[in-house]
């Protein structure tokens, strides 16, 4: 592991109006979700809400969004639930994070169409380019194990 990589797994990251974690507490308990249902049976709110110790508000907010961004199918009725839609080996870290929160950026600089008055035609200023290039490395180790890995040497 370089000194970049090892810069980047130890930050604390702020971001986005205050003191919001990049990895926030709905993307972690998206994780555990996830987690719940590695192993592609069917399972009731209630039933993840108890393996993985998440309220039930939390965890139908969580599953809206993961059923959304086509990671897990939700079943109606009085024996509904939900699996999993892909397969642990096509989901990373990043995968789950991005369906939950899409603004994952380090600063609101790095944000598509932000406009920086540090920025001058097509100039980028050294700080925008050190925290894109952070970000990228950020992104590129949340992406480097699927979830199956993940999950099943834990």
């Amino acid at each position: 592991m370089n000194q970049r990589q090892k810069k980047v797994e130890n930050i604390i990251i702020t971001y986005k109006k205050g003191r919001k974690m990049f990895i926030t507490r709905e993307c972690d308990y998206a994780v555990r979700v996830v987690r719940a249902l590695k192993n592609g049976k069917k399972l009731s709110v209630t039933e993840i809400c108890e393996r993985e110790e998440i309220t039930a508000p939390f965890a139908y907010k969580i599953l809206k969004k993961l059923q959304k961004a086509g990671i897990v199918t939700g079943f109606r009725g009085a024996k509904g639930g939900y699996t999993l839609k892909k397969p642990l080996k096509e989901l990373d870290l990043l995968t789950i994070y991005m369906a939950i929160d899409t603004d994952l950026f380090l600063n609101d600089c790095l944000e598509p169409g932000y406009s920086c008055s540090r920025n001058e035609g097509d100039e980028m200023c050294n700080i925008h380019h050190e925290l894109g290039e952070v970000q990228a490395e950020l992104y590129r180790l949340l992406k480097r194990k699927n979830l199956a890995e993940l999950f099943y040497t834990e």
